[in-house]
């Protein structure tokens, strides 16, 4: 606290100073500290011997307790009123019947002065002066400079620090309050977290920031938020967020219009759908591109787009989810590729793409959480905003998806236990692959799952025509053998069709002979 004019200024808001004539004097030890800490608090008052003991020693009073005042009050005399004369009464800190009086001002007191802006700030807010109001808090509130009263012992300074922490932090609410009703919601994104993290059990902190933050179009953000402040209570105290928190979580979810508020102060409109703001990152669009020369599978398709758009194989639930097995080779991810890009319409909020890398001997399958970490950076989750516990993940991507129409493609699932937790809840919709039968998602999920088998002969030729370069033509009985070869899968019909097109001088008689020479159909070695 600067010291500017006064011939005595006082700080107990932080460590407790002092400052005669602009110039900064020292207190001396802790307890007599705590006596100024005392007196200036009540400024103007008289505080009886008694009461200073029972405030600076509490229930262990010594013996030499009320010496130890008289001590400490002369000590105090020569640094706050030095020009008096020997044994000569105090003017500063002057002695009273039965007691002691700090006479200063209250207005240079920082403590007295936080306070009386503070109802200042009140009465301009219940005028309707926003701006007189806004800058009331923010002079009060810039008083302070730590803890008050920090390393004062004594009783009265643990009971005053408590009072004005909470003073303090009601003050900061109540100015947040104001300037989201002002529309000044992106500077409350980047002062809040600070006090936040001070007083992470605080539930009303957590519900002005993280308004703040879906205001500024992080939702996301706002939404990690309330899971973390979730996760803290029910860690420490057993108990769930208040019902002014689940009501704002869950008006987020539902993109309620009412949080949205006045006009951001940005300068850039927010995005919104459906009546409330979304993310600022773009919509994920994560579809890789269709296989060329897709042939066949023209009733698959059919069952398969009539399941993704909510009318289920098998009465399955609300949210649409599709699992295409079969063999290596036969063509799961070109199937569920070809069927995501025909559901772009159906799902219109974006689509969101993972390998489990769940097949392959050199491979190492993606953990659910090291899946949900993909998933979740395609939503706009900062990495660093990330929470490290894998049901917290599964929870904040669930809420993220809520109300969304989002297509999840999982492509290559080692297990059922690998897809649950990536399964949204709504009108979201999942479509998985697998060389496996995931009868546990179907068991406990509601999956359909959809077994596919090799290409018939006319589909294996047809591809090969496709791609070979013509060659061989459809009706080529040589085309019937190198399908049968090739076991009517598409991948190793591929790489015939890719060896044709770049050898087009090789007789085709030849390409069968150096195919029937391998024992058995071809099978593909490596994964789709």
């Amino acid at each position: 606290m600067a010291a500017t004019g006064a011939a005595l200024r006082v700080q107990l808001l932080g460590p407790v100073r002092a400052w005669r004539d602009g110039a900064e004097v020292a207190l001396g030890p802790p307890k007599q500290r705590a006596l100024l800490g005392l007196l200036a608090s009540r400024a103007g008052d008289i505080m009886g011997v008694e009461s200073i003991v029972d405030a600076v020693w509490g229930s262990d009073v010594p013996q030499t307790a009320v010496n130890g005042v008289h001590t400490y009050v002369a000590g105090l005399r020569r640094v706050l009123d030095p020009g008096r004369a020997g044994r000569a009464a105090g003017a500063v800190l002057t002695s009273e019947s039965g007691g002691y009086c700090l006479r200063i001002d209250p207005a240079d007191v920082d403590a007295l002065l936080f306070t009386r802006i503070l109802a200042e700030a009140r009465r301009a807010r219940g005028a309707g002066d926003t701006d007189i109001t806004l800058r009331l808090y923010e002079q009060a509130l810039s008083y302070w400079h730590g803890e008050a009263l920090s390393g004062v012992p004594g009783p009265f300074a643990a009971r005053e620090r408590d009072r004005l922490r909470d003073l303090r932090l009601t003050a900061v609410e109540e100015r947040a309050a104001h300037m989201l009703a002002a529309g000044r919601h992106t500077e409350l994104v980047t002062e809040l977290p600070g006090t936040v993290s001070e007083e992470p059990l605080r539930e009303k902190l957590r519900w002005l920031l993280i308004l703040a933050l879906y205001r500024s179009g992080r939702r996301a953000h706002a939404l990690w938020m309330y899971e973390e402040i979730r996760d803290v209570l029910v860690r420490e105290l057993g108990i769930e967020p208040g019902p002014d928190l689940r009501a704002l979580h869950e008006k987020i979810l539902a993109g309620h219009p009412e949080l949205l508020g006045p006009a951001a102060d940005t300068g850039s409109p927010l995005l919104t759908h459906r009546g409330g703001p979304v993310l600022r990152t773009p919509q994920p669009v994560q579809l890789p591109s269709l296989t060329s020369g897709f042939v066949g599978r023209t009733e698959e398709l059919s069952l398969l787009e009539e399941a993704m758009r909510g009318e289920s194989i098998r009465g399955g639930p609300a949210t649409p989810v599709v699992v295409i097995d079969g063999a290596p080779g036969v063509g799961k991810t070109a199937l569920a590729l070809q069927l995501a890009h025909r559901l772009v319409d159906r799902f219109p909020d974006g689509q969101l793409y993972v390998d489990l890398h769940g097949a392959g001997p050199e491979r190492v399958s993606v953990s659910a959480a090291d899946a949900l970490e993909q998933l979740l950076g395609g939503l706009g989750v900062d990495g660093a905003r990330l929470p490290s516990d894998p049901a917290a993940r599964t929870a904040l991507y669930r809420s993220l998806l809520h109300g969304q129409r989002m297509l999840v493609v999982l492509d290559d699932a080692q297990s059922a236990e690998q897809v649950r937790p990536l399964i949204p809840r709504g009108p979201s919709g999942v479509l998985a692959t697998s060389r496996q039968r995931l009868g546990g998602l179907a068991a406990r999920d509601g999956a359909n799952l959809v077994t596919i088998g090799p290409l018939t002969v006319r589909e294996g030729a047809r591809l090969l025509a496709l791609l070979g370069g013509g060659r061989p033509d459809g009706r080529d009985p040589v085309a019937e053998r190198l399908v049968a070869l090739c076991g009517g899968l598409p991948l190793p019909l591929r790489i015939v069709a890719q060896w044709l097109a770049a050898n087009p001088g090789t007789p085709l008689s030849a390409v069968v002979e150096q195919y029937t020479a391998v024992s058995g159909p071809l099978v593909p070695v490596t994964s789709e």
